[in-house]
């Protein structure tokens, strides 16, 4: 799976081992920085270009990471099209996907350690959305929404 990463100057306490994780299960990796945290760089930014990445096309999902997963994910839902949440969880991670067809997973380095952002991330992206039924018709509603706010 093509995969967008991006880091915060927070977030990129997290970043050598999500990309270890990546490579490791064989991923094609969309690096979209940052690779310091010495200098600031903003999460709106970076969650722009996140969303950018998948919804031109060059990756199927995401993780992006900032202190707390927070700013991360309230900027990136910015975007239509772009279902991202915020996951400490394995539960969180997984059904994210499979009910509401999440495509960015949000993790926040000042919350979670390496072992358990490397297991979000195989869990994340090991899941599959349900595409039946009730998840659709949410689905459905979601995008609706992203439309009928699409002009303020």
């Amino acid at each position: 799976m093509n995969v967008a990463v991006a880091f915060d100057h927070r977030g990129v306490h997290l970043r050598d081992v999500i990309l270890e994780t990546l490579r490791a299960d064989g991923h094609e990796i969309v690096d979209l920085g940052t690779d310091t945290d010495v200098v600031r760089i903003d999460y709106p930014d970076k969650a722009r270009e996140t969303g950018e990445a998948i919804l031109d096309g060059r990756a199927e999902r995401a993780v992006l990471v900032c202190g707390s997963g927070v700013g991360a994910a309230v900027a990136a839902c910015k975007m239509a099209g772009i279902r991202a949440a915020i996951c400490h969880d394995g539960y969180s991670a997984h059904q994210g996907v499979e009910h509401d067809d999440m495509n960015v997973l949000c993790l926040g380095s000042e919350v979670i350690g390496p072992s358990l952002a490397a297991d979000l991330v195989r869990t994340f992206l090991g899941a599959t959305f349900i595409g039946t039924g009730r998840y659709v018709e949410r689905l459905k509603k979601v995008e609706a929404m992203e439309r009928a706010m699409a002009n303020g």
